[in-house]
């Protein structure tokens, strides 16, 4: 048996598999922008900042790289 949730994702999927390429894209740039200005505001910091942290994070845990460490300080 399957939740309401479920059908509605079910549906989401569906409705955005059925986008061209460049709408799917265009939209998923648009919700990375949306995610990072809410990060942005929550910690107060500009966006330069924001990014360089969301990075950071993201290595964390991994082998250590020189050359990510120059580009993300």
């Amino acid at each position: 048996m399957q939740s309401v949730a479920d059908d509605l994702r079910r549906r989401d999927r569906e409705a955005f598999a059925s986008l061209p390429l460049e709408e799917r894209v265009r939209r998923v740039f648009e919700m990375g922008e949306i995610g990072l200005e809410a990060f942005r505001q929550a910690q107060g910091i500009d966006r330069r900042t924001a990014i360089r942290l969301l990075q950071r994070r993201r290595q964390a845990g991994r082998q250590p790289s020189r050359c990510m460490e120059e580009l993300i300080g």
